[in-house]
């Protein structure tokens, strides 16, 4: 478990400050010595800069990271911030930081007109169930929440938010690899591939990539958890050879279905992306109907010479936000973008356990 706290700042150093990184004590005795060093700065209660200073700066692989691990923050605040946490905690959460709001005490009847954002702590934790707020009526019991917080903090099942659209998915490509693809454009998908593949966390417990090639054949060339590591698994799609021969997507898909999404872990989101670039000689439909009610999210790539009604068929419902086109291959990249967000909202919108 990873775990950091907001310190506030003083008057003339309202933007945030690392008191002790992850990185810098390998000791509970030690943390707490110098956890009892730090000195009450005073100011404002920032907690909007704090969490954005947290998401871009702290976690991370210089800081001490561990990938492994649950990413935790514990806010402490007093009262309410003083700048907006919403869209700050909204970001945060889907770099999959588990965020609790620990709130002492509030604003009294007096000082409510001065909130900068009313209801904060809803805005700011994963979903307004309680588990991950804990409100505190005065600084006297703020030892009594202590345990609350560290059960809460231990129950990893429950901690959904590092549950995020960058490291929830299985993740299959399905790439065409006929001769009217060429070479040289072949190399061009894989770019395409890499490029989607490396906005993802890769590893065991995060995103796996699994990756088929067809022609009249299919051939798997590497598996879901294959690859854990994204630099293996980015050199692992730029060795996939170009294949050569025909186009039969209809059964590619059914044997991305057999060879991969009959292997995906039951929490993970199934998620398959085919590229194309001309008509299959087999039916599509079928097949694509079959994957869509195994749960799987599937998107359809078309390039030159590919069929808009095939695209159409294979992709998940609607389709204008699941099947693209472009004429040329040189064009995929301006796809990766529109991809990777439109996932990250469907992840979203989806409710939390």
């Amino acid at each position: 478990m990873q775990i950091t706290c907001y310190i506030k700042t003083n008057v003339n150093y309202d933007d945030p400050i690392t008191e002790i990184s992850l990185k810098s004590y390998s000791s509970s005795r030690d943390v707490k010595a110098a956890v009892d060093k730090i000195t009450q700065k005073g100011g404002q209660s920032n907690v909007g800069k704090a969490l954005s200073y947290i998401n871009k700066l702290y976690f991370s692989d210089a800081t001490g990271n561990r990938g492994s691990a649950p990413n935790v923050v514990v806010v402490l605040v007093d009262g309410w911030p003083t700048d907006k946490v919403e869209e700050a905690s909204r970001l945060a959460r889907e770099s999959g930081i588990n965020i609790f709001f620990v709130t002492i005490e509030g604003p009294d009847e007096n000082e409510k007109h001065n909130l900068v954002e009313a209801n904060f702590v809803d805005k700011a934790v994963c979903r307004t169930n309680g588990f991950f707020s804990l409100p505190v009526s005065s600084w006297f019991g703020l030892r009594k929440a202590v345990q609350p917080l560290v059960k809460r903090v231990c129950d990893t099942d429950r901690l959904v938010c590092s549950k995020t659209c960058l490291n929830a998915n299985d993740i299959a490509f399905v790439i065409d690899g006929s001769s009217s693809v060429g070479t040289g454009n072949f190399r061009t998908v894989l770019q395409f591939v890499a490029n989607v593949t490396r906005e993802f966390e890769i590893s065991d417990t995060d995103t796996r990539v699994g990756a088929v090639q067809y022609t009249y054949e299919q051939r798997l060339e590497f598996a879901f958890g294959q690859y854990n590591n994204k630099a293996e698994l980015l050199n692992a799609i730029k060795r996939i050879n170009y294949w050569s021969g025909g186009t039969s997507t209809g059964a590619a898909i059914t044997y991305a279905a057999e060879q991969l999404f009959s292997k995906s872990k039951p929490n993970k989101r199934k998620i398959m992306i085919v590229i194309t670039d001309g008509r299959s000689y087999d039916d599509v439909r079928a097949p694509a109907l079959a994957v869509h009610r195994q749960g799987v999210i599937a998107y359809s790539i078309g390039i030159a010479w590919a069929a808009q009604d095939e695209l159409e068929y294979i992709a998940t419902d609607p389709d204008k936000e699941h099947s693209y086109f472009v004429d040329e291959f040189d064009n995929l990249y301006k796809y990766v973008p529109k991809i990777i967000q439109n996932i990250c909202q469907e992840f979203n919108s989806q409710p939390r356990n």
